[in-house]
């Protein structure tokens, strides 16, 4: 086995070391912009839906402002707004190459866009229930709890997969800008170097990160359904 690994992929064999550590970077980049995407993403996606026109906290001049500042920062291409928010970067984390410094604007991409799937998928909450539970006398917030997140929570489970795997696709393009993870690793080691064999070995590994997200999310979708 070894002699077939080293003769059809003598890079990644010599590399190994650095193979596990972009694997796990990758993996602390999604980690870490998830968390902080899901804090701030659903609480953008709950204020869209309760400010919006015949929501139960219905401000028109709110949700303008709110939905153009979505409406910005998903019209961005990423690659720029890597270098746009290279200030804000440098301010947060006192660099803007690394781990940490990539974080800020993988944050700042993929909240824009989980909030507006989150905004989906609160829409589907029936109004019925919505109606019912302010008629027995509920506010906004026990609204917002036992209303919009608990009815939506499959829409929510399904947003978050969603998400999550175009957040490990942004991963590779920070990747370009010296981030480090297995896009760091497949473009300066394998592309640049003509090291073909990583760029293959680092493309397998973020399918295998995609399909193992996508398992999980579809798992706690049925789950949630029943």
């Amino acid at each position: 086995m070894n002699d077939f690994l080293n003769r059809y992929l003598p890079n990644v064999m010599e590399n190994k070391s650095e193979i596990w550590e972009s694997t796990y970077e990758t993996l602390y980049m999604v980690f870490m912009t998830s968390l902080f995407s899901a804090i701030f993403g659903i609480a953008l996606g709950v204020i869209l839906v309760a400010t919006d026109k015949g929501g139960i906290l219905a401000n028109r001049w709110v949700y303008s402002i709110l939905e153009k500042i979505v409406n910005f920062f998903r019209s961005v291409p990423f690659i720029i707004l890597i270098a746009i928010v290279v200030p804000v970067t440098r301010l947060l984390t006192g660099t803007s190459i690394g781990m940490n410094a990539a974080i800020v604007p993988l944050v700042i991409g993929i909240v824009p866009f989980y909030a507006r799937q989150i905004q989906n998928a609160l829409l589907e909450v029936d109004p019925g229930i919505i109606e019912a539970t302010q008629a027995m006398g509920s506010g906004p917030v026990e609204i917002i709890f036992r209303v919009y997140l608990k009815e939506g929570l499959t829409g929510i489970i399904r947003a978050s997969s969603v998400t999550v795997i175009n957040l490990i696709g942004l991963t590779t393009m920070a990747g370009a800008i010296g981030s480090g993870g297995l896009g760091s690793l497949a473009i300066n080691k394998g592309y640049n170097r003509f090291q073909l064999d990583i760029t293959f070995v680092a493309t397998i590994l973020i399918l295998l990160l995609v399909f193992v997200c996508q398992f999980i999310g579809d798992y706690f979708t049925r789950k949630s359904t029943h």
